[in-house]
């Protein structure tokens, strides 16, 4: 009869739990079970296992047929480091601040040395005085990404400071984000009412003046364009780029830019949206709006007397909205929210 028959049949009586013995030792050739020959032995602290193949009564032959040092290998990843959660077969490892990715490698060559990651730089800062809206830290994601048994390290990208009213600058980019060989770039701040808006993630916007220079997503991939400014009888910000789409363009005498929209990402298990841009900010109508802020994280622009640039998301990388102002009254720019990195990886 087949091992697998016996086993079978074994099971189907009932039989396997009864013929083996637990103890915190190994048995003794006195040690007499009732099983007689095939009754196994657990040594359940060293982890061996013994068949009695003699049964002569005070000279029993208890045979090692396991010696406690192979364990079955694991076919999965484990790892430390960040917030941990569990998705289904996954676990997802959150870092809002920089840490140590710690993997130890499974078996498996498919499943036990590859994640999937997302990388989000900080966001810019705004410029301020119908500032820009600034650009959303970059965005870079993959699925099989190769790691080994060592520490990996990961960064979490601050976000770039508001510019302040009359200082005359451009609000500053963010700071990168890291994870092993993986870098993503932080978000361009944007320009003050007389300067243009800075590279970066996704780009920063000008500020509204006579400018219509866009900050450009540099390097390429990780991001979008800013839009443009205006300047008329009123002056109008672009809005910041976005990872999903560039930044939208002042209307003369009417709008600033709209932030540019973020990217979803279900890598935690749930959707969420991310690195969206900064609205513009106006220097026009006290009624007008500021610009509207990017989906994902993105600030909203100011106004001239009535609301002030708001930040970008903490953690979710976007850009900060361009200050607004007017002859009485300048703001700041809003700063830009931090970034985050997210692993993923099979468990079981």
């Amino acid at each position: 009869m087949s091992t697998t028959k016996v086993t079978a049949n074994l099971i189907a009586t009932g039989a396997v739990p009864d013929e083996i013995t637990k103890s915190s030792s190994d048995p003794t050739a006195s040690t007499n079970p009732a099983g007689g020959v095939g009754t196994l032995y657990l040594n359940t602290t060293s982890g061996e296992m013994f068949s009695l193949t003699d049964a002569t009564g005070g000279a029993n032959v208890w045979t090692n047929i396991g010696d406690g040092t192979g364990t079955v290998p694991v076919q999965y990843m484990t790892a430390t480091g960040g917030t941990i959660t569990t998705d289904g077969n996954f676990k997802v490892h959150v870092f809002n601040a920089s840490g140590t990715f710690t993997p130890t490698i499974g078996a498996s060559s498919s499943l036990g040395n590859k994640v999937d990651y997302l990388v989000i730089a900080g966001g810019g800062g705004g410029g301020s005085q119908a500032g820009g809206g600034a650009g959303a830290g970059g965005y870079l994601t993959a699925t099989a990404f190769t790691v080994t048994n060592t520490g990996l390290t990961v960064t979490v990208g601050a976000g770039g400071a508001g510019a302040t009213a009359g200082a005359n600058t451009q609000g500053v980019k963010g700071s990168n984000s890291v994870f092993s060989s993986i870098t993503s770039t932080g978000g361009g701040g944007g320009g003050d009412y007389n300067s243009n808006g800075m590279a970066g993630g996704s780009g920063g916007a000008p500020g509204g003046d006579n400018s219509v220079n866009i900050g450009l997503a540099s390097p390429a991939g990780q991001g979008n364009n800013s839009g443009t400014s205006t300047f008329n009888s009123e002056r109008h910000g672009g809005g910041g780029g976005g990872a999903g789409a560039v930044g939208g363009n002042a209307v003369s005498d009417t709008n600033p830019g709209a932030g540019g929209a973020g990217l979803s990402s279900s890598i935690t298990g749930s959707a969420v949206v991310r690195a969206g841009g900064g609205g513009g900010g106006q220097n026009g109508d006290n009624s007008d709006p500021g610009g509207v802020a990017g989906t994902g994280g993105g600030g909203t622009g100011g106004q001239p007397t009535l609301s002030q640039a708001t930040a970008g998301t903490v953690n979710l990388g976007g850009g900060g909205g361009g200050g607004g102002g007017n002859s009485s009254a300048n703001w700041n720019g809003g700063a830009g929210g931090s970034g985050v990195v997210i692993i993923r990886y099979q468990f079981q």
